[in-house]
C-alpha cells in the first residue's frame, strides 16, 4: 500500500518532474514471472529513481545501515525502506552474504522483480568495480533472468557526501535479459559464477560507459586516496 501511494502519488511524480528521466530498454523488464534487475550503483537517488519508472514492483536488498540510522534522517530513512519492503543486508561478512542471497531468493520464489547492486556499495569516484558473486548464485539457484541496468547522471546529481541532489536530467537504461540456462546446476561452481557475474558487470558496463576497475569498490574504499588497483581492460562505449 504505502510503495504505490509513495509511486503514484507522493514521490513518484516529484521525481519525474524534477528529474526527467530517460528511460531506454524498458521493454526489455518482464512483464510478469521472477528476475533480477542488476544495475550499477551511483547515488543514493539510485534507489527511488529505477522505481519510479519500472511498471511492476521491485524489491532491493539495501544495506542494514539504511534502517538504522540515527537522527531525524535516519529515522524518516528507515521508515520508507521498511514501509517499502526493501530487504535489509548485512554485509560484515561471509555468512551474512548467505542470509542475503537467502533473502533475495525469497523474493523470487514469489515470482516477483529483485534489484540488486552487485558491486556491493555504491562508487565513490563514478567509476564501475567488479560485481560480487552473490547475483550469479541467485540467477543460477532460481533459473531466472537478469536485466543489466544503467544509471546514467546520477552520480552528477547526488555523489556520496551530498544530501540535497542537483536538480539535473538522467537517464535509466535497461539491456536485453541475460539467460544462464546454459550453466543450470552450477551455482556451486566457483568458476562458474564468477564469470556469470563478470558477464553481467560486462553488460552494465557496455550501458554506462564507465570506466571499469578490477577491484572491489568497499576494498578501494578503504585504501589510500589513488590507490584504485588495477584496471581491466574492457573497451569503454561512445556516446
Amino acid at each position: 500500500m504505502f510503495y504505490h501511494l509513495m509511486k503514484y502519488v507522493l514521490l513518484g511524480p516529484l521525481l519525474r518532474l524534477l528529474f526527467r528521466p530517460r528511460i531506454e530498454g524498458l521493454e526489455h523488464i518482464p512483464e510478469e514471472g521472477a528476475a533480477i534487475v542488476a544495475g550499477n550503483h551511483l547515488s543514493f537517488s539510485d534507489h527511488f529513481l529505477m522505481p519510479v519508472v519500472l511498471e511492476r514492483r521491485i524489491t532491493f536488498l539495501a544495506k542494514q545501515e539504511y534502517f538504522t540510522g540515527s537522527g531525524l534522517k535516519g529515522r524518516l530513512t528507515a521508515a520508507f525502506f521498511r514501509a517499502a519492503g526493501q530487504i535489509p543486508v548485512d554485509r560484515s561478512g561471509k555468512e551474512a552474504g548467505k542470509a542475503a542471497i537467502r533473502e533475495g531468493l525469497g523474493v523470487l520464489d514469489k515470482g516477483e522483480l529483485l534489484g540488486i547492486y552487485p558491486e556491493g556499495t555504491r562508487s565513490h569516484d563514478g567509476r564501475l568495480y567488479k560485481g560480487k558473486v552473490g547475483v550469479a548464485v541467485m540467477a543460477l539457484t532460481a533459473g531466472v533472468p537478469v536485466v543489466p541496468c544503467a544509471m546514467v547522471g546520477t552520480f552528477e546529481i547526488q555523489p556520496p557526501g551530498k544530501v540535497v541532489p542537483r536538480i539535473r536530467r538522467v537517464t535509466i537504461r535497461f539491456g536485453p535479459p541475460l539467460d544462464f540456462s546454459r550453466f543450470t546446476g552450477s551455482a556451486g561452481e566457483r568458476a562458474v559464477v564468477r564469470a556469470v557475474t563478470d558477464e553481467i558487470m560486462y553488460e552494465i558496463l557496455r550501458l554506462s560507459g564507465q570506466e571499469y576497475v578490477d577491484e572491489y569498490a568497499a576494498v578501494v574504499k578503504a585504501a589510500e586516496p589513488g590507490n584504485a588497483g588495477p584496471e581491466r581492460k574492457f573497451p569503454r562505449r561512445k556516446r
